[in-house]
């Protein structure tokens, strides 16, 4: 599979938006004609669902949908296609793919509510090291 996802190159730059915006959709095909390998590889049929990571790919794109310049566009395909690489490759780890793709982005930020039993220094300490 690293065959086919290599073979997609963003080229250097975009000449317009639109140009811009098929290579996206280009690219959201790539990486939803992945997962299937992706689970396999990772084992990840226990944690998530197929159509849970297609949704996690697509809200990733759509978080940069207010971008108009195409050579930014054509930067932010660059390294997702670098990150898709790397994931079908399996140059990371199951937990890597868990915490980022599966739980989200929102796993650093759930501290709070293991604070209850902690003492005053201990909230202290990992205030002033974690904000």
């Amino acid at each position: 599979m690293s065959f086919i996802a290599r073979a997609i190159q963003v080229p250097p730059n975009s000449a317009t938006l639109e140009e811009a915006r098929k290579r996206t959709f280009s690219f959201f095909k790539q990486a939803c004609r992945s997962i299937p390998t992706v689970m396999d590889i990772y084992n990840l049929d226990d944690v998530c669902t197929i159509s849970h990571l297609r949704s996690t790919i697509s809200a990733e794109i759509r978080k940069n949908a207010h971008i108009t310049n195409p050579k930014v566009i054509d930067m932010l395909l660059f390294k997702a296609m670098e990150e898709l690489n790397n994931v079908v490759e399996h140059a990371k780890q199951r937990h890597h793919i868990i915490g980022q793709y599966v739980v989200g982005k929102g796993l650093v930020q759930d501290r709070g509510t293991g604070d209850q039993d902690i003492s005053g220094f201990l909230k202290n300490f990992y205030t002033s090291n974690y904000s």
